[in-house]
């Protein structure tokens, strides 16, 4: 037999030997095994809702087949944990073929039933993975919580909401021209992504600092809890006077607070105190032609954090404005101001009234040069006012009257960090911040903390050193 058919036969040889070791299974005790995950922990589910679904793998690094003899859920039936292994939904899964240096998926995914409880309470369970006369287990643990739930509610008179358990809003919430709604410290009220909140009527919330009102979208899980857009957000409408938000925590909506039109009576039509506004897609405040009066409040990395169009009534006093690129990319001035709005391909314009005090407008990590905006069409009564602030700009703003205004010094936030999405704008004091005893005495005697203002000059914006 010549050289090269016995290189051939050998060839041959090793190609079975390796197609038939990769067909044959691994016995041994001592196989190679691993799992993704040794638990998996899901947020708070709401009870009636289920969970998203998560998933581990179950890997194979051996060179041969590995037959996993059980995968098996604790607690069967009756879990409140479901399972699909490799695309079959069962609580249990005998002789499961994993491939040499191949891996399968086990997706889990848990409901939890009603429960009296008003606080969080956990469930547990878990996963049996038997091969070659190994136990291994995967963990399952799950935060549950009963709550109030509302889908396509329209409500009228008047109607009190306490913190005895959260609010699950779905479908929408609607307040009657003739309704009022008070929501009461600690509540949380928690929206679905097609649950905006119509204010027609009076929206109070009665928030303090140890227990503010937390209004956000119903996705708790890791991946979703904290993105931008999770709702739709809160909507004042023309018919709406009178509302009044104190330590609510609004964050996560598309839009966090639209106010629209004049107010019918001589009040601003929303009054907002020490209240945070964080994280919306595409406005914190978006004002037409109406009025607000804020005071000690954050408006944070949204993707325009403070629009005010067609005129109106503003005063802000000891806010803080700013935005650095975070889950939204920092591209719009924190601030924009103008007297007019184009609809319907017409320009409107109106009387505006806008006075900032005590406050700062600042923006880094972005796009942005100027980041106070304020432009003026038409003979319309027209009065802009910065007085005691400090921003950020490159061209100095048109048509305004600026009063011992700081220009282009880093406030010197405590710690600003975008890659680990942190974010604290309480002020440095190493170095000393330029905004640090540089306001005025205003009406406002407490800061967004609940701290007393300094008895001479305060700190700018909205919170105290």
């Amino acid at each position: 037999m010549s050289l090269t058919k016995i290189t051939i036969l050998l060839f041959s040889l090793v190609i079975i030997f390796c197609s038939c070791k990769k067909d044959s299974f691994i016995t041994s005790k001592q196989a190679g095994f691993s799992v993704s995950a040794d638990t998996l922990t899901f947020d708070t589910v709401f009870t009636t809702t289920g969970s998203i679904t998560r998933s581990f793998k179950i890997f194979n690094p051996n060179e041969q087949k590995l037959r996993i003899s059980k995968i098996k859920l604790s607690g069967g039936q009756a879990s409140a944990f479901k399972l699909n292994i490799d695309g079959t939904s069962a609580s249990e899964a005998d002789n499961v073929d994993i491939a040499a240096n191949d891996s399968l998926y086990v997706f889990v995914q848990v409901n939890v039933n009603p429960s009296a409880a008003n606080l969080p309470f956990v469930i547990r369970d878990s996963i049996l993975i038997s091969y070659n006369g190994n136990d291994r287990y995967v963990q399952l643990q799950a935060y549950g919580q009963n709550a109030n739930f509302l889908r396509n509610i329209k409500l009228s008179g008047n109607t009190v909401w306490n913190n005895n358990l959260p609010y699950v809003i779905l479908g929408g919430l609607q307040l009657d021209v003739n309704a009022t709604l008070t929501i009461q410290a600690g509540s949380k009220i928690y929206f679905h992504a097609d649950a905006p909140l119509l204010v027609n009527g009076s929206l109070i919330i009665n928030g303090t600092k140890p227990a503010p009102v937390i209004l956000t979208g119903d996705r708790l899980d890791p991946d979703y809890k904290n993105l931008p857009a999770s709702w739709p957000g809160i909507y004042f409408l023309s018919a709406s006077k009178d509302n009044v938000l104190k330590f609510a925590v609004i964050k996560n909506a598309y839009q966090a607070i639209v106010v629209q039109d004049a107010s019918v009576n001589a009040n601003p039509k929303l009054k907002i105190s020490q209240t945070v506004i964080d994280n919306s897609y595409d406005a914190g405040i978006l004002a037409f032609n109406t009025s607000i009066q804020a005071d000690n409040c954050l408006i944070s990395n949204c993707g325009s954090n403070l629009i005010l169009a067609a005129g109106g009534n503003y005063q802000f006093t000891h806010c803080t404005v700013a935005s650095y690129n975070n889950f939204i990319d920092h591209t719009i001035p924190v601030l924009q101001v103008a007297n007019f709005a184009t609809q319907n391909n017409q320009t409107i314009t109106a009387n505006l009234s806008a006075v900032f005090t005590n406050s700062i407008f600042w923006g880094e990590s972005g796009l942005v040069d100027d980041e106070v905006v304020v432009s003026k069409q038409g003979n319309t009564i027209f009065n802009v006012t910065f007085d005691h602030d400090l921003y950020k700009v490159a061209h100095d703003p048109a048509n305004i009257t600026a009063i011992a205004v700081i220009k282009n010094e880093d406030p010197m936030f405590d710690s600003i960090n975008t890659s680990k999405q942190y974010f604290d704008f309480h002020f440095n004091l190493k170095p000393f911040s330029p905004a640090i005893d540089k306001g005025i005495a205003t009406i406002f005697p407490k800061d967004l903390d609940n701290r007393p203002r300094a008895n001479g000059l305060p700190d700018l914006g909205c919170y105290e050193k």
